[in-house]
């Protein structure tokens, strides 16, 4: 089945379907999901088609959002429906819908004029439902208790038993999660259900940890609502509301294409304020690979005014009566009025305070915020540096921090001890020229480029680059296409041999340099991650019997090497993983999911700010080896 096809479906329209359906049904609906894979989607007025066999098509019509957001909107045409296993097996196999994007009619219905009147006297924000620093209500510990024991169930069973009814689960706990106000947990918990769906359908670039992360932060959240913390961070915002801004005159930084695992894709144009502050305006909406490689010169409109995301990246506008969303997307309303500016070069101007500061210190602030909502966050904001490459391993381009530029001119050096940087692919999708570009650039050992991208805070001293473009004053340097206007981006612009400086023999010549120890990688800590990844990909049982053959070999190593904390959580997690009681009678019990999921919540957040501080260290020490 091309998925690609098929709507997205709210969360709680795929939940009602699967408790609709006959308990018998129940163990058969994996199977009849897995075997949709080789159903072809035919287009039918007003929606698709799923053939499920004789005298069963089922048809889905999406309303005006794109989305199935009713049940009466998915039909099918054999006796057992609606509470048939074709229907549901059809909507559990389309993508979950955003339903902050589509929003179900009834709930927006239900909120009357005169709610919404009461709601503005009162003073009460659409940020959340609870005032800032207040306890949480009954009804939302309520929620967010559901979700913890629709998590940790997740959690205990393993991804192989986290199939179409755990997944229901999750997803009617998320919908409650909505109705209660807690955006946060419902964030992670829909996140959490297309990590299972990715890594059941064996996805292409969906890896464990991002999963592993996921599941943290809804066992986290859920756990501290439930126990009635009172931290508004926790229940997150409730939508991403626009904020009227007045007149702004933005800067084009690059271009980013934009493929995500939920079925959109396009394009976003990255921004810098006169001000200083981080924006982006973008053109992404349902679609694939082709869409995001052909949004190279999108048109979208703002207001108005038609601008190309090609002319802007490498342009400015000045905007009146615009809005701003928190996290800095641009809003695009019928009063925005936008005039073209000249561009501005990457030294002069608010787009050189991206590389104002040496790359260490950028990181450690990126590094110490742990709000999600922060836009400021590891791996969310761009920052720059000139760097000098000096060769490559695999997919990576190994470079080095070049010293502050100085008034005397002439070629900057490389900083003495500094750490070796690793560049690798934002998005190594053939359609992209990510990958051949970073080629391009490593066979030019000696190179200066400086360098536009986000911090990998998954990875010790590794940058994934947006966009790249000459060194002022160097001589090794890119030599750019006049209109390119002195910046190129990865994504879309290719790079060729006559953008590049001739070879030089004593770069060419020079021995290759040794790459530096990954401080994560060689660290002992892949032992506690793999017990913890273990957990999720293969559940409870697969902890505990990994513990028993592993023995005190486990914990040994962690100890020696001073990780005496992590030593403690992972053998704390293997103990309860292998504990299960006794009922009165001798019987053996199910073990308590509560105490297990605390034992890897535990483990996991101390795994995370461990490597995060190894990571930090890459950045301002020497490598090692």
């Amino acid at each position: 089945m091309d998925t690609d096809r098929l709507p997205p479906v709210l969360p709680a329209v795929a939940a009602a379907a699967v408790a609709a359906l006959p308990p018998r049904l129940h163990r058969r609906l994996d199977a009849a999901v897995e075997r949709l894979a080789g159903v072809p989607v035919g287009p039918v007025d007003g929606g698709v088609s799923v053939d499920c066999g004789p005298e069963s098509l089922v048809t889905l019509t999406p309303g005006a959002t794109g989305a199935v957001t009713d049940p009466h909107q998915a039909r099918c045409s054999c006796l057992l429906a609606p509470r048939c296993l074709h229907r549901t097996a059809v909507l559990l196999a389309c993508p979950v819908a955003d339903p902050a994007a589509h929003p179900d009619p009834a709930s927006t219905a239900a909120a009357s004029p005169a709610s919404d009147s009461a709601a503005a006297a009162s003073g009460r924000t659409a940020r959340t439902r609870k005032s800032a620093g207040g306890a949480p209500t009954k009804a939302q510990r309520a929620a967010a208790g559901a979700l913890w024991r629709a998590a940790a169930a997740v959690l205990a069973a393993g991804v192989p038993a986290a199939g179409a009814v755990p997944q229901a689960e999750l997803l009617r706990a998320a919908h409650g999660a909505r109705l209660a106000g807690l955006p946060r947990a419902e964030s992670a918990a829909l996140r959490t259900v297309r990590g299972l769906r990715a890594h059941r359908g064996r996805q292409n670039g969906h890896r464990l940890a991002e999963l592993v992360e996921v599941l943290h932060d809804l066992l986290y959240v859920t756990g501290r609502l439930a126990a009635g913390d009172a931290d508004p961070a926790l229940v997150g915002v409730l939508r991403r509301a626009y904020q009227p801004d007045g007149t702004l005159e933005v800067y084009g930084v690059c271009r980013e294409p934009v493929i995500s695992a939920t079925g959109y894709a396009g394009v976003v144009t990255h921004l810098v304020a006169a001000d200083g502050r981080q924006l982006s305006f973008g053109d992404v909406k349902p679609g694939g690979p082709d869409r995001a490689r052909d949004c190279a010169r999108a048109v979208t409109e703002m207001g108005a005014v038609a601008v190309n995301h090609a002319v802007l990246a490498r342009g400015g506008l000045r905007i009146t009566g615009t809005t701003v969303s928190p996290d800095g997307r641009l809003g695009a309303g019928k009063g925005v009025r936008a005039t073209p500016l000249t561009g501005a070069d990457w030294s002069t101007g608010p787009l050189a305070r991206l590389f104002a500061r040496p790359l260490a210190e950028v990181v450690t602030a990126q590094l110490a915020t742990d709000d999600p909502e922060d836009p400021a966050r590891a791996g969310t904001a761009l920052f720059g540096g000139d760097l000098m490459v000096v060769g490559a391993v695999g997919d990576q381009v190994l470079a080095r921090e070049l010293d502050p530029a100085t008034d005397a001119g002439g070629e900057r050096a490389p900083v003495p001890d500094g750490p070796l940087i690793r560049l690798v692919p934002v998005d190594s999708h053939p359609m992209l020229a990510h990958v051949a570009n970073l080629r391009r650039l490593a066979s030019r050992p000696g190179l200066r480029v400086r360098v536009v991208g986000r911090l990998d805070p998954d990875r010790a001293s590794t940058l994934r680059p947006l966009a790249v473009g000459p060194v002022p004053g160097a001589a090794a340097t890119l030599r750019l296409p006049a209109e390119w206007h002195g910046r190129a981006d990865l994504g879309y612009d290719e790079l060729q041999g006559g953008h590049l400086p001739p070879r030089d023999p004593a770069e060419t010549t020079g021995p290759v340099l040794a790459v530096g120890a990954d401080a994560v990688a060689e660290s002992p800590l892949w032992r506690v991650r793999r017990l913890v990844e273990l957990a999720v990909s293969g559940g409870r049982r697969a902890v505990a019997e990994a513990a028993r053959g592993d023995g005190t070999g486990l914990a040994g190593p962690l100890r020696r090497a001073g990780f005496t904390t992590a030593a403690a959580l992972t053998t704390a997690l293997a103990d309860e993983s292998d504990r299960r009681g006794r009922d009165a009678f001798g019987r053996r019990t199910d073990p308590d999911p509560d105490r297990y999921a605390w034992a890897w919540l535990a483990a996991t957040a101390h795994l995370a700010a461990a490597e995060r501080e190894l990571i930090r260290s890459s950045w301002t020490a020497p490598p090692l080896g």
